[in-house]
């Protein structure tokens, strides 16, 4: 695909997407149940709910035992979405997502809303930056962490017909959906959503937009880049990622996570061990968030448009020297 052909076609939240693919895989499997800890309407659960109340179960705000109440449907045969925000879903109920889920391998699907700083005014206790490390490190757990409403939909159908615990990140705010209606996902494989030859520039969630709208300034001044949407952080699709820098031979990661233990650091162990090239993370540098508005955040945590600028640029002179 040409990097001109990328376009938006309005603004959905992400956490709509998942509403949506819950209520459809609903529909299409019997076998798929929901939970949440009292926040039903901010995953946009109610949809489910309204046509499936014997399926769906209010945990309240009691999050460790919805995840014990998962891990037993799931041993029953159920196929259990448990619904919270993703500082919740991890950092709250990480001994029970080890010990009662990945653990044993149990098929639950772990769905996280209101990730990174773009949860905005509820700041720092809220905006986890850490969580794809944690389940990434969990043995057996699949992560992924779509970029827009369509690709969400599409992810929170896919992960109900693969057997095993999956941790699904995604967001609070309308952000550009410009991936394909009914699409068909599939985990770990990595999207080409725009061909280069400078620099391969490999982003996930919201921070794909962000990496579009730079490279379109940047073909202005004579930069080619290439875009890759990296979608499943685990299993990471390392074909797609060496076939892009064995051609471009130098690399941009971004994510609206902390720059330890995420996406970037993925791709820096592959790249270490079996192509060594010029890298630059765009991602928070240890840091806490705050309250505020999503994108002025995304801006002062080295998130925005700029950044990416700024890493492309100076991986490239890395490249020459």
């Amino acid at each position: 695909m040409k990097l001109s052909d990328i376009v938006s076609t309005g603004k959905k939240a992400t956490r709509e997407g998942f509403g949506a693919g819950f209520l459809e895989i609903g529909r299409q499997n019997p076998e798929v149940v929901g939970l949440t800890a009292d926040l039903m309407g901010s995953l946009q659960m109610q949809h489910f709910y309204k046509e499936f109340p014997e399926r769906f179960f209010q945990c309240g705000i009691s999050e460790a035992n919805m995840m014990g109440v998962a891990a037993g449907l799931a041993t029953g045969g159920k196929i259990p979405y448990t619904g919270t925000f993703a500082n919740f879903s991890t950092g709250r109920v990480y001994d029970q997502i080890r010990q009662s889920i990945a653990y044993s391998h149990k098929n639950v699907k772990i769905c996280a809303s209101h990730a990174g700083v773009t949860l905005g005014e509820d700041g720092a206790t809220h905006q986890i930056l850490e969580d794809i490390g944690m389940m990434r490190m969990l043995p057996g757990m699949v992560v992924i962490n779509p970029c827009d409403y369509n690709q969400t939909k599409a992810a929170t159908m896919a992960i109900a017909e693969y057997d095993g615990p999956v941790y699904l990140r995604f967001g609070r705010p309308s952000w550009p959906v410009f991936t394909p209606e009914n699409q068909k996902f599939k985990i770990g494989k990595a999207l080409h959503l725009a061909t280069g030859k400078d620099v391969s520039i490999f982003a996930t969630g919201h921070l794909v937009w962000t990496c579009i709208e730079a490279a379109q300034e940047l073909a202005a001044e004579g930069i080619s880049c290439e875009i890759i949407n990296i979608h499943t952080i685990k299993p990471l699709d390392e074909e797609a990622i060496l076939d892009s820098v064995s051609k471009t031979r130098a690399v941009v990661v971004a994510e609206e996570h902390q720059r330890n233990g995420g996406l970037g650091d993925a791709i820096a162990n592959l790249l270490a061990h079996r192509l060594p090239v010029p890298m630059e993370y765009v991602g928070v540098n240890d840091s806490f968030g705050e309250s505020g508005k999503p994108t002025e955040l995304l801006d002062k945590y080295g998130l925005g448009k700029k950044d990416v600028l700024w890493a492309v640029k100076d991986v490239l002179d890395r490249k020459k020297a």
